[in-house]
């Protein structure tokens, strides 16, 4: 995976998160929607934070491998 791909998904992370949060916030505060409503869209953010916190962590991971090789190319022998 390259820099790119790591920086994609971190931005993809933080984005899906950053967008349920604002959603969850309003949902919550508004008297208008039923409580079935709010229930299933609660339950999709969660599932939707769920994966990006997953997309973090494998960028994380991505990110370190890519790290080794690059110290591993740079020592002399």
């Amino acid at each position: 995976m390259s820099r790119r791909d790591v920086l994609l998904l971190r931005a993809a992370s933080l984005w899906t998160s950053f967008v349920w949060a604002v959603f969850v916030k309003n949902l919550l505060g508004d008297r208008g929607r039923a409580v079935g409503f709010k229930v299933v869209h609660v339950t999709l953010a969660v599932i939707s934070v769920t994966f990006a916190v997953g997309m973090w962590r494998v960028a994380s991971k991505a990110a370190r491998g890519l790290r080794a090789r690059e110290e591993a190319a740079s020592r002399p022998y």
